[in-house]
């Protein structure tokens, strides 16, 4: 009778639990979302210039629509 030689166990690439890259960007990528969602829920605190912006447009939409329009205006000629 022939001994049966044991098989190294098959390894399953998706089941390797060493990091790739691909992991690494997208745990890097959601960092710096949930950075910059920070940083604008910050700038939205009363007296932040995002809730003044906020509140200006609200007041004047007709007004902050016309300086946003002669200032892309300004900046589209220099260029």
């Amino acid at each position: 009778m022939a001994e049966k030689i044991p098989q190294p166990p098959f390894i399953y690439e998706g089941l390797d639990p060493v990091e790739n890259d691909d992991t690494f960007g997208i745990k890097k990528l959601s960092a710096a979302v949930k950075s910059l969602s920070d940083i604008l829920e910050g700038a939205k605190k009363p007296g932040m210039p995002l809730s003044v912006l906020s509140n200006i447009a609200r007041e004047a939409p007709l007004g902050s629509l016309l300086v946003a329009f002669v200032l892309g205006v300004a900046i589209g000629r220099r260029h």
